[in-house]
């Protein structure tokens, strides 16, 4: 049964990664700040092939962040 959790917790982790790099992508993203963001969210992704639930933390304080910028969901 951990199997499946680990399973559900990887979907969602990669659907939040999914959202959070069309956030940063967005053209309004200044360059500067769009390269931080996408380094750290590199940082994210290699994180979620090892640790989930440190990915999914570390994706949590990027997202916060993120919204503090004012960076729209598209």
């Amino acid at each position: 049964m951990e199997r499946d959790g680990q399973l559900d917790l990887y979907g969602v982790v990669a659907a939040r990664l999914k959202q959070a790099h069309a956030r940063v992508a967005n053209p309004e993203v200044p360059d500067e700040t769009r390269r931080e963001l996408s380094r750290r969210l590199l940082v994210v992704t290699a994180a979620a092939k090892h640790d989930l639930a440190d990915a999914a933390r570390r994706l949590d304080l990027l997202t916060a962040e993120l919204d503090e910028l004012g960076i729209p969901d598209r």
